[in-house]
């Protein structure tokens, strides 16, 4: 049995180079043992966890949709909104919510400290994100190639 501690884990940020989108990510399925990117197939788990944190005034990432990946979020602490095919609607601490495959989702940092959630995901072979906001933009995963007709940088046009 393996136990993983959160202060161990190391953090990862992502963040745009205008800093729209800035999150700090903790995978614990990888401290756990998990391989990146990889399910049970090659010997993974068949789903990832992470912590992730949002700076006040940002966004996790743009606006998209899963065409194989479910998400599940769990706030663990701070404010925000959650954008998803319904609207937008306020989360706290306590809340949880859900998108299916094919489900536009995207959440905000809302309040004046940072926005701490869990986010568990399933494992597919593969998949493809399309941007709402940006249409004619996806991202083929898990290799993470933005295009539109050309690649482009992940950030484009979203910034």
């Amino acid at each position: 049995m393996k136990i993983a501690k959160l202060s161990s884990i190391p953090e990862q940020r992502v963040r745009s180079p205008k800093g729209k989108y800035d999150v700090v990510r903790q995978s614990i399925s990888q401290a756990l043992g998990g391989i990146e990117d990889v399910g049970t197939w090659s010997g993974g788990h068949p789903f990832d966890v992470e912590q992730v944190r949002i700076v006040p005034g940002a966004a996790n990432f743009p606006f998209h949709a899963h065409s194989a990946q479910w998400e599940m979020y769990i706030v663990v602490s701070g404010q925000g909104e959650v954008r998803g095919p319904d609207g937008i609607s306020a989360i706290q601490k306590g809340d949880s919510t859900i998108f299916r495959p094919g489900e536009a989702h995207q959440i905000r940092n809302t309040g004046s400290a940072e926005l701490i959630y869990l986010v568990v995901t399933d494992h597919c072979q593969s998949d493809i994100a399309t941007y709402p906001d940006t249409p004619g933009k996806c991202v083929l995963n898990p290799i993470l190639k933005c295009f539109t007709m050309n690649e482009v940088s992940y950030y484009e046009s979203e910034d």
